[in-house]
């Protein structure tokens, strides 16, 4: 089990999760301890520039979409870092509000 294994459950049966997330590689965007509010979401409606709840190889993110190839989706984060390609199952929501 990860950092989000529980928010993930909690979005899976749809509901919305707040966090603070910790770490530097999100740094522009999300700041190391702000709240984040992560709401499930819709595959289809994502972009690139969101920031998503997802699993890449096993590991979860608080990540960007930095590419979208039909089904695919290339996660990253916001200093150039490359995590790889998921499809939409391994997204489990989109970050909608962060606060300090």
């Amino acid at each position: 089990m990860g950092w989000a294994s529980g928010y993930i459950a909690r979005l899976v049966n749809g509901e919305t999760v707040s966090f603070r997330p910790r770490g530097q590689s999100m740094k522009g965007k999300v700041e190391s301890g702000q709240l984040c509010t992560v709401e499930p979401v819709d595959a289809n409606t994502l972009g690139v520039g969101d920031i998503v709840l997802c699993k890449v190889r096993g590991r979860e993110y608080l990540h960007l979409i930095k590419a979208i190839q039909g089904p695919r989706f290339q996660i990253g984060n916001n200093r150039g870092g490359i995590n790889g390609w998921v499809t939409a199952s391994a997204i489990f929501g989109k970050c909608v509000r962060v606060e300090a």
